[in-house]
């Protein structure tokens, strides 16, 4: 009766819950990141759903009420979520990290936002590995006690995501130079052509403009053939309708899907952040060695 009575009083006396630090992440790209970070030391969870288009997402009700006790957001920055400083002002005074700070960024080049950042930076190697860093560092702020397990998952996942890409990486930047151009519907892959060697051309530059205009379609047909480019691609949240348009006229190939903005459902093709730039990676890659 006695140890009964002692551990009692000690069960009495140790917090009822120990509270780990609740993390939300602007799109699903960045939560698959940061849960590699947390392991079990924190929460993640993504504002918006797989699937979605991270730029015209428009919040929800139900969004508000899943961060409200949020200790830490993590956003990407570079303009991709028009909509989060008027959702971030309804939450209050939540910490923010914007965990593409040190990226250098690419300019857009056309269309409305002519000089403005590229945002699509997670879609290089060098610039995942800052993600990470920072996603570390902010999450180590938020809750200090656990630093040292968020630097350790950082450490080891960084090492993964050079393990999955630097392959293809070095295998794109062997084509030889005319089967070096990446033709997409989204100019969302300035940042992986950068790192692959390659040559990009899309219709439109981001998803948030018109999409497949004549003006746009008839560019990428003239550049096409003046450079007998065989293959486009397009990506999982636009319709491939534009892509296949410019195919069928050019006689080149249709290369298949590109993930980019989003990560699938756990049941799909890219459930997660590294699944995403192998699958996206070896569908260029394939495809531009057979185009």
């Amino acid at each position: 009766m006695r140890s009964f009575l002692v551990l009692a009083v000690v069960l009495f006396a140790l917090p009822a819950h120990a509270e780990r630090l609740k993390v939300a992440t602007t799109f699903t790209v960045i939560a698959d990141m940061a849960r590699n970070v947390a392991g079990d030391a924190a929460t993640v969870e993504s504002i918006t759903k797989p699937g979605a288009d991270i730029h015209n997402y428009q919040p929800t009700a139900g969004d508000l009420v899943r961060t409200w006790d949020t200790g830490l957001i993590l956003a990407n920055g570079l303009n991709l979520e028009s909509w989060f400083q008027q959702f971030i002002d309804q939450l209050g005074d939540v910490p923010v990290a914007v965990v593409s700070d040190g990226v250098e960024p690419m300019p857009i080049t056309s269309g409305d936002y002519n000089g403005k950042p590229n945002p699509h930076a997670w879609m290089a190697l060098d610039s995942a590995l800052i993600y990470v860093d920072n996603i570390a560092s902010a999450m180590a702020q938020a809750d200090p006690a656990n630093a040292a397990t968020y630097r350790a998952n950082a450490d080891a996942y960084k090492a993964r995501i050079t393990a999955t890409i630097a392959p293809l990486r070095t295998a794109a930047r062997t084509l030889p130079p005319d089967r070096r151009w990446l033709v997409t519907s989204e100019g969302a892959f300035s940042y992986l052509a950068r790192d692959f060697g390659l040559q990009e051309l899309y219709l439109w530059p981001i998803n948030a403009d018109a999409q497949g205009t004549p003006q746009q379609v008839r560019h990428v047909i003239d550049v096409m053939r003046d450079n007998d480019v065989g293959v486009v691609f397009s990506e999982s949240t636009v319709s491939d309708r534009p892509a296949r348009r410019v195919a069928a006229e050019t006689g080149a190939a249709y290369g298949g899907v590109l993930y980019v903005d989003s990560l699938s459902e756990a049941d799909g093709p890219v459930p997660t952040y590294l699944d995403l730039l192998r699958v996206t990676s070896e569908t260029i890659v394939n495809g531009l060695q057979h185009d």
